[in-house]
């Protein structure tokens, strides 16, 4: 997707502004240039150029009330944002109803997923036809001893529930595009790798909400990348990462391993802003992709200038609250942080 150029004229000045929105960051290059002397042809400016560089971080928010209920009708008034304890202030707010939403859905087809695999496909036809709109995109990859996209960004519903149901256990599926991301061929589910190139190679480019739906137990075996690079790359690529957590316990019990996909899957979703929904019996499968859908729906947008200017790519803890209802009353679902800016 192509950054986007804005050009308009300012009385006898010229404004160009070439707004890239990559990481949470707004870059806005001014240029003014002296106006040229009436019934005169302008000349191309020789000096005073002055560049301000403006960084933004964007915060995308769920609120709900201590029964779990969606709260849409709060304001920008309602909200404080912290950013390691320093309060900041929010300078833009939005309800991201309607805000375009570049999804990646992603498919575990290890051995382990081989009893809940249909369930998996049934559900996600399901859920994107009924979150995906005419400016939507989404792609889908599946993951297991490697990780391949089998269908690129695209809004045709036709098409990504074709890419699903082809999906296959530790076979991997008949996309267009086999063998895309490339991942060590030992162990059987490369889940963090799975998070690390679709953060790197696929929504590092993307603006505006970038979401991945993960369909899977949270156990990973035989990825290249560890769990905190998987996460920092989904930090850095500001992708909410929601977690649909499917678990065949039985293959588990029999196989006589170890489990430990809770909290692999709670700490990817917590940390990104998204949420860990449990499937535990197959009418949940359906109501997780609701639950999704419906947060992706009532979501807020807030943006402020961190007041530290420092571009020393350190990593800066955020806190999302609802001002005098914190815990009492409602709860903030939001990212936990992000990577400064360097150079």
């Amino acid at each position: 997707m192509k950054h986007r150029s804005f050009l308009c004229e300012v009385g006898a000045a010229s404004l160009l502004g070439c707004v890239t929105r990559a990481g949470g960051a707004l870059l806005i290059s001014l240029m003014v240039a002296a106006g040229a002397a009436a019934g005169q042809q302008a000349s191309p400016p020789t000096a005073g150029v002055l560049r301000v560089r403006t960084e933004v971080v964007n915060v995308y928010a769920v609120v709900k009330d201590k029964n779990g209920r969606l709260i849409s009708n709060l304001d920008k008034n309602d909200f404080e944002i912290t950013e390691d304890g320093v309060p900041q202030t929010i300078r833009y707010f939005s309800k991201a109803t309607d805000a375009p939403l570049t999804m990646a859905l992603m498919v575990d087809t290890s051995p382990s997923q081989q009893r809940v695999l249909p369930l998996e496909q049934q559900t996600a036809d399901e859920f994107i036809n009924e979150v995906m709109r005419p400016k939507d995109l989404m792609c889908v990859l599946h993951f297991d001893i490697q990780v391949e996209l089998l269908q690129d960004f695209t809004a045709s519903t036709r098409m990504l529930t074709q890419a699903v149901d082809e999906t296959q256990i530790n076979g991997g599926g008949q996309g267009p595009l086999p063998g895309t991301f490339p991942s060590a061929h030992i162990g059987g589910t490369h889940l963090y790798d799975a998070i690390w190139l679709a953060s790197t190679q696929l929504m590092n480019t993307q603006v505006g909400r970038k979401v991945a739906i993960m369909l899977t137990d949270g156990e990973d075996q035989g990825s290249k990348e560890s769990l905190d690079r998987a996460l920092k790359a989904a930090q850095e690529a500001n992708m909410m990462v929601y977690s649909v957590d499917i678990v065949d316990r039985a293959f588990y019990g029999m196989a006589n391993i170890g489990f430990n996909g809770d909290a692999v899957l709670r700490r990817l979703s917590e940390e990104t802003g998204g949420e860990v929904i449990r499937v535990t019996r197959e009418k949940d499968a359906s109501a997780a992709f609701t639950q999704i859908a419906d947060q992706l729906r009532t979501q807020y947008l807030l943006g402020y200038t961190p007041t530290n200017k420092a571009r020393d790519g350190t990593y800066r803890r955020i806190r999302v609250r609802i001002r005098g209802k914190e815990g009492r009353y409602y709860k903030v679902q939001a990212r936990r942080g992000y990577y400064a800016p360097t150079g």
